[in-house]
């Protein structure tokens, strides 16, 4: 019998019904740290003849229409080897034993980006927590090592956790909580690698904890678990990895003082440890030692913990805010806490958010940078400081639109700008700043003259100690 359907009777040319009938669904594209990207999508429901062998991912460039490709067995695929600066959208096809499926939709578009460098760091020194081999406080800049494969960073209290390009996690500091992940509590002034797993994406780190998402979705939490903040539905703590259930589509993290939040592949946001002043938006006080969600939403598109509040931002580009208020913090105008999120004004321009110790830092979409919160020793930026500094309304850094990253420090904020320099303000007693002294900034100065900086933490709240990546 030849090939075909027999649809009302007539056979369709061409139809095989072996193939994988549905072509997958696709989701999220996003970009990677060493030019590439990875997809997620849905697998068919109907495989036609045969399991699903493999799937096959094509990233193809917006103005040139050259195309890469990339295969795997499951959500997501990566596709390798792209160019920096360019923009790509994606398609998946799945293949079995009898040929490929129709192709997916186009994702949406990302840029290809190379944030693979070396370690830089600064700060107060006291536990080994900047890395470089020993306890002595930097006031500027000192390479940690000599590689060049770093792409991740988070800052805790006195520790740090970094992962590399090859997937691999590294921990420095203090580990007295086990939050370096080494089965032991022993403190390390140079980085150690945690367990030899290579599937490590990005870290965030608290007090004396830190969260960690995997690239196959999974969450996983070490250190400190007094209130529950690793996740694991108790209050012990883990010297070593251990995961946060079972799930695999967790996306973003951001840990605070003694809390997660979390946000997943389908957009909603989960947040646990520590509630105090309703930290974690759940509309309660109540602690929790495994993930709840916040409201019932599915268009978050990333968060930040401060010590004690969470800022979050929608895939429309509001900004929406939580948590302990006393020193206008949430951004609300007042000085009043909210145990659920509530919007910051009406704008959609909001594209990231980092949260420190009673203040936070945001960037838009049009380059500019805003903060809000304490400002006694120059936080906020705006060229205020003393007791009358702190404002409960985002004001403005300056009137610059060059701005492209941004993170927060205990009392210290920084930015870099779209030309690879690196700047800071706040408090600059330990030499947090970089900049070579001990002084407090309430405007932007430059950290050395470099213009070739890349990344900057992505959780920085809790730390006395800085860091970024350079090429």
């Amino acid at each position: 019998m030849p090939i075909g359907d027999t649809l009302g009777g007539f056979i369709r040319p061409g139809y095989n019904p072996l193939l994988v009938t549905d072509a997958p669904t696709i989701g999220t594209a996003t970009a990677g740290v060493a030019l590439d990207v990875s997809i997620a999508f849905t697998a068919p429901s109907d495989v036609g003849g045969g399991a699903i062998t493999s799937y096959e991912a094509v990233a193809t460039d917006t103005v040139t229409a050259a195309s890469f490709t990339g295969t795997g067995s499951s959500s997501p695929v990566s596709v390798t080897g792209l160019t920096e600066g360019q923009s790509y959208t994606t398609t998946i096809t799945a293949i079995n034993a009898y040929g490929p499926s129709g192709i997916s939709g186009a994702s949406n578009s990302v840029t290809a980006q190379n944030l693979v460098g070396e370690l830089w760091a600064w700060g107060y020194n006291n536990l080994g927590q900047v890395g470089d081999g020993t306890t002595t406080t930097r006031s500027s800049p000192v390479q940690v090592g000599a590689l060049t494969t770093w792409s991740k960073m988070a800052r805790g209290y006195r520790f740090a956790v970094f992962a590399k390009s090859d997937g691999t996690l590294w921990g420095v500091g203090d580990n007295g909580l086990g939050q370096l992940g080494q089965v032991n509590t022993t403190n390390y002034s140079s980085p150690v690698q945690v367990g030899a797993l290579t599937d490590w994406s990005e870290p965030a780190t608290g007090y004396g904890h830190a969260a960690i998402v995997k690239t196959d979705g999974t969450m996983w939490g070490m250190g400190w678990n007094n209130y529950g903040q690793l996740g694991d539905g108790s209050t012990t703590n883990r010297s070593s990895p251990v995961q946060v259930g079972s799930l695999t589509d967790w996306l973003q993290a951001s840990a605070g003082f003694y809390s997660v939040m979390a946000v997943k592949t389908d957009g909603t946001l989960w947040g646990w440890g520590y509630n105090s002043s309703g930290r974690l938006g759940t509309n309660n006080t109540t602690d929790y030692s495994s993930p709840v969600q916040i409201g019932a939403l599915t268009d978050w598109a990333s968060v930040a913990c401060g010590n004690a509040f969470g800022a979050g931002i929608k895939t429309d580009g509001t900004l929406w805010t939580w948590g302990y208020n006393t020193d206008g913090t949430l951004a609300q105008g007042n000085v009043t806490n909210y145990s659920s999120p509530v919007q910051v004004g009406a704008l959609t321009t909001w594209s990231k958010a980092a949260g420190g110790n009673k203040g936070a830092v945001f960037l838009k979409t049009d380059g500019t940078v805003w903060t809000v919160g304490y400002g006694e020793e120059g936080q906020l930026g705006d060229g205020n400081s003393g007791l009358s500094a702190s404002k409960s309304s985002p004001v403005q850094v300056g009137a610059l639109t060059t701005w492209s990253d941004i993170s927060r420090g205990t009392q210290s904020a920084f930015a870099l700008k779209t030309d690879g320099t690196l700047w800071g303000w706040g408090r600059g007693d330990l030499g947090v700043l970089g900049d070579g002294t001990t002084v407090d900034k309430s405007s932007p100065i430059q950290v050395g003259a470099l213009t070739t900086w890349k990344v900057l933490p992505g959780t920085m709240g809790n730390s006395p100690a800085a860091s970024a990546i350079k090429s």
